[in-house]
């Protein structure tokens, strides 16, 4: 996964943990894609106490996800969304081409993977 939605997913799940001012650098910084620059002149403080915070923010972001894994498995979760919409586009093409047999098999890859969604959650 590209590092830049990486972040951004981090701070969608783990952000309100942050304190609101490592929230607003954050967001600042990956959110608003600020400079360093720009974000010490807006808020009054150097840029290295600027970088500091970004940083700090990231390890206890990447912490979190180590911990709860929840970005782990949305994007698993998402993988099987993914599959099972296949499996009904392909289910919906087998019906209306009528093939009844093959619209079973497509049934039963459906309730399989919606079975192994249900146990892996």
């Amino acid at each position: 996964m590209e590092d830049a939605v990486r972040k951004a997913l981090m701070y969608d799940f783990y952000g309100p943990l942050l304190t609101p001012r490592q929230q607003d650098i954050y967001e600042m910084y990956y959110g608003q894609d600020m400079s360093l620059g720009e974000i010490a002149e807006q808020l009054d403080i150097s840029r290295q106490a600027v970088w500091d915070i970004v940083k700090r923010s990231a390890v206890i972001l990447e912490e979190y996800e180590q911990k709860l894994g929840l970005i782990a498995r949305h994007m698993e979760q998402q993988e099987h969304l993914a599959q099972v919409e296949s499996c009904l586009k392909k289910l919906r093409r087998l019906i209306e081409n009528q093939e009844r047999a093959a619209s079973i098999g497509a049934l039963a890859e459906i309730e399989q993977l919606i079975h192994r969604i249900r146990f892996e959650a």
